[in-house]
């Protein structure tokens, strides 16, 4: 899959977006370990290249507002931020979400989602439920926010 970047060629990478949701443990903004296997279904994954820039903060904060919004959802953030400056960006911006530090792409690499030349996350929103993966948008235009809308009904719709 081609990812652009203002229209640009960026980096190509072979996204998983079917079948069963590959397993992984990451740190929170907390220091807290969170295994996606612990999680109760469904669990939304919103992923993002770099909280410190504007689309990727956008798309943090209208989770977090969807995770108030609806509690019999699981909703998790990740990027290549390191966990000090998403509690950083979490302080400033009121934030109140799980956001998990895939500095070293240990889930990147098993969703297809680094983008090698940058170190970076390919934008892609996962719906999982009971393990198994039943909605991915993956983004092919770095700067655009994913279909929210879309997420949430296939969650809802997943309780």
């Amino acid at each position: 899959m081609k990812i652009t970047r203002f229209g640009d060629l960026f980096t190509e990478i072979t996204p998983l977006t079917t079948g069963s949701a590959p397993d992984f443990s990451l740190k929170d903004q907390h220091d807290t370990i969170v295994t996606l296997s612990k999680l109760p279904s469904p669990i939304i994954i919103s992923v993002f290249p770099d909280i410190n820039t504007s689309v990727c903060s956008l798309q943090t904060r209208r989770f977090n507002q969807e995770a108030a919004a609806h509690k019999a959802i699981t909703f998790l953030s990740i990027s290549n931020n390191t966990a000090e400056e998403q509690a950083n960006w979490c302080a400033a911006e009121g934030v109140d979400m799980t956001i998990l530090s895939d500095v070293k792409n240990e889930f990147g690499k098993r969703y297809g989602l680094v983008m090698t030349e940058a170190n970076l996350l390919a934008r892609s929103v996962f719906v999982i439920k009971d393990g198994q993966i039943i909605y991915a948008e993956i983004l092919s235009e770095m700067t655009e926010e994913p279909n929210y809308d879309k997420a949430l009904q296939v969650a809802e719709a997943a309780i």
